[in-house]
C-alpha cells in the first residue's frame, strides 16, 4: 500500500491518500456520516472512539484506481463520502459486467458478504469517479456487526441489492443489448459525458458492437454523437426500443 495516511487493510489498492482539507471535510467525521447514512446505526462506542470500533480517517481516491480485485481477500466495508465505486464482475476473456455502483449513502454488498462469510471477493471495484470513504478494517467491521441494530441494517439492505442484481441477471438472459443499451441511455439527461467503451462495460458487452448499435441509433435520428459525448434527440423512441416489441 502506498501514499501517507492510516495503513489500509489488504485488498484496497495504493493511491490512497488523506483526504485535503475542505467545508466538506471540516465537519466531524460522524456528522458526514450520520447526514449521508442517516439510517445507519452507528455503535455507541465508535462514537465514544472505543477501540476496537473507532473509524478511520477518510482517504481520498482518484478515478479509475481498481479498490479490490475478483478473488482477492476483502480488505474491509467502504463508507463512501464522496464519489463512487463501480462493482462488477469480470470473464476470463477480459470482458466485465457492472453489477451495481456504491454512491453516498449506500453499501457495498459484496465487501459484507465477505466480511460475513470469510470468502473472496466475488467481484472487482474500481472508482467511477474521484472518491473519498472510509474504510472499515475486518477487526472494525466485526465489531461493529455485534451491534445488533448495525448488524440487521447491513443485512436489510441486501434485499435492495439482491433485486437489482436479480434484474440485470433477467435483462442479460431475456433482452436483447439494443433494449438494455436503449435503456441505458435514458434517466441520464439530455447529455451524456460518456464512451463506447464505459457502457460497454456497464452491458458486458464488447465497444465494437455498442459502437454499431448507437450509430444505428443516430441514423434513426434518436441521438447525435460526439467524442465522449451522446445527445438523446428522441427519448420516446428510445423508451420504446428498451421496452421491446409488443406482445
Amino acid at each position: 500500500m502506498q501514499g501517507a495516511g492510516p495503513a489500509l487493510t489488504a485488498g484496497y489498492s495504493a493511491r490512497m491518500d488523506p483526504c485535503p482539507a475542505d467545508a466538506s471535510a471540516a465537519l466531524p467525521l460522524l456528522q458526514r456520516i450520520a447526514s449521508l447514512y442517516p439510517e445507519l446505526p452507528v455503535p455507541p462506542q465508535a462514537v465514544a472512539g472505543e477501540a476496537p470500533y473507532a473509524l478511520p480517517a477518510p482517504v481520498a481516491v482518484p478515478a479509475g484506481v481498481v479498490l479490490f480485485e475478483e478473488s482477492s481477500p476483502c480488505g474491509g466495508f467502504p463508507l463512501v463520502l464522496q464519489g463512487a465505486v463501480r462493482v462488477a464482475r469480470g470473464t476470463p476473456g477480459g470482458r466485465s459486467i457492472e453489477l451495481y455502483r456504491v454512491v453516498p449513502g449506500e453499501i457495498c454488498v459484496v465487501s459484507a458478504a465477505s466480511l460475513f462469510g470469510q470468502a473472496p471477493m466475488p467481484a472487482h471495484g474500481m472508482t467511477a469517479a474521484p472518491t473519498e470513504l472510509v474504510l472499515l478494517s475486518p477487526p472494525v467491521f466485526e465489531a461493529w456487526t455485534a451491534h445488533a441494530p448495525f448488524r440487521r441494517h447491513v443485512f436489510g439492505l441486501f434485499a435492495g441489492r439482491l433485486a437489482e442484481v436479480i434484474s440485470l441477471a433477467e435483462a442479460v438472459a431475456f433482452q436483447r443489448l439494443d433494449q438494455r443499451l436503449a435503456a441505458a441511455l435514458l434517466g441520464r439527461g439530455a447529455v451524456l459525458c460518456t464512451t463506447h467503451q464505459r457502457l460497454a462495460d456497464e452491458l458486458g458487452t464488447v465497444r465494437e458492437i455498442v459502437t454499431r448499435l448507437l450509430r444505428r441509433f443516430e441514423r434513426a435520428g434518436w441521438l447525435a454523437l460526439g467524442r465522449e459525448r451522446i445527445e438523446v434527440l428522441d427519448a420516446a423512441a428510445l423508451r420504446r426500443a428498451a421496452q421491446g416489441p409488443a406482445g
